[in-house]
Order: C-alpha cells, then structure tokens, then sequence
C-alpha cells in the first residue's frame, strides 16, 4: 500500500509540473499569448488597410465611369492635359518674365 501512495504522489507531483510547463509555454512561447495579441493588431490593422482600398478603389471606379461616359469630365480632361478649346474661343498664354526682361522697380528707363 505504502508504494502505491508513492505512485500516486509522484504521479500527482508529476501531472502537475507538466500542467504549469503547458502554462508557461501558452503564455510566453513562440506561439503564445503575446504572440496572439500581436497577430490579433496586426489582422485589424490589416482590415483597415483593406477598408482603406476598399474605398479608394470605389471612387476610382466612380471617376472611371464618370470618364467613360460623362461628357462635361471628358472635355474638363482634354482641356486641362491635352490643352483643347472650343471653337471660336480665344487662348492667352502668359509666359513668366525673365530676369533681363524685368525693369528694376523705382526707375523707369
């Protein structure tokens, strides 16, 4: 009898230690809490950048429709990258002055 309360002391003492063991290496392991709270901020940080182009990707989809087939955007465009006017209208182009064609303030030649 007296054996049989040795092996179940050592079993008892034996079990436990291997319970604290998989408490240790749940809470400070590779892959344990910490770890965990960290994958879990990156996921949501991840969500937001997807949240982000998500919505980017939306408006530009909706400037790609309003090219396409919006015509006030269309010549907004063609005038304002390609330089296009309508016919009949008049284009001034002011060039910068350079610094020999400036005449110094307070005296006229």
């Amino acid at each position: 009898m007296d054996w049989q309360r040795k092996l179940y002391s050592v079993g008892k003492w034996t079990g436990l230690g291997l319970v604290i063991l998989m408490l240790g290496a749940l809470l400070f392991g590779e892959m344990g809490f910490s770890r965990y709270l960290q994958l879990r901020d990156h996921a949501e940080q991840l969500d937001q950048e997807l949240t982000d182009l998500q919505r980017l990707n939306n408006e530009l989809r909706a400037d790609l429709d309003r090219v396409q087939y919006d015509p006030s955007r269309i010549e907004e465009l063609a005038r304002e990258r390609l330089g296009y006017v309508r016919k009949g209208e008049t284009v001034y182009q002011l060039a910068p002055l350079g610094d020999k064609e400036r005449t110094p303030r307070g005296k006229t030649p």
